[in-house]
């Protein structure tokens, strides 16, 4: 048994000493010539284009050739400013309860407002003065042109002609709610402003 175990286990060393050499070492990959049948067959013909600076120079100029298109305002002056609140053009200013002052959601409505008839030079504006039905009629009269005057003032502080500008108060007269709890007196503090020619 011994001679049988020798036998195998030179043959085992044999056969590693051939296989370990073998495995160490990388074969090149084999180069194929090209053939007749391969020749250009293979390889779709491509048209011959201009070189990329011809590319480049012949491309339009995107930026120079788009003009910004001008926006066309409705002629009749209540689709105009049914219009302007739509788009945010003209947004009205909302008051705090038996308040005249402009809080920053106000102010930020006049000023675009502002920026709005600024480029828009045709059009005047009529600041109305509305309050809540809470508090008697002359006393909402004078709080309703107390905030409509509020709010000329700032329109005029950033740049609208007074000129351009007229007011009025309605106190609660014309609800634009006609709610009688908290949410719907809300929407009723406000200087609704309204465009005129």
């Amino acid at each position: 048994m011994t001679k049988t175990y020798k036998g195998l286990i030179g043959g085992l060393t044999v056969v590693m000493m051939v296989l370990i050499p073998a495995c160490k070492t990388t074969k090149k990959p084999v180069e194929q010539k090209p053939t007749e049948t391969m020749a250009t067959s293979t390889v779709p013909d491509v048209p011959v284009t201009a070189t990329h600076e011809e590319q480049v120079k012949e491309q339009p100029d995107f930026v120079q050739e788009q003009k910004p298109q001008e926006e066309v305002l409705p002629t009749d002056i209540e689709a105009l400013n049914q219009y302007a609140q739509n788009k945010g053009y003209v947004r009205d200013a909302f008051f705090n309860y038996d308040e005249s002052t402009l809080d920053a959601d106000a102010q930020a409505a006049l000023t675009a407002t502002a920026n709005w008839l600024r480029a828009n030079g045709g059009y005047n504006l009529l600041v109305e003065g509305h309050c809540d039905e809470r508090g008697t009629e002359q006393y909402n009269l004078a709080l309703g042109d107390k905030r409509a005057n509020t709010a000329r003032e700032f329109l005029m502080t950033l740049g609208i002609d007074s000129g351009r500008i007229k007011t009025v108060s309605y106190g609660e007269e014309r609800p634009f709610d006609e709610g009688h709890e908290d949410s719907a007196w809300a929407k009723n503090r406000r200087a609704h402003l309204v465009l005129v020619r």
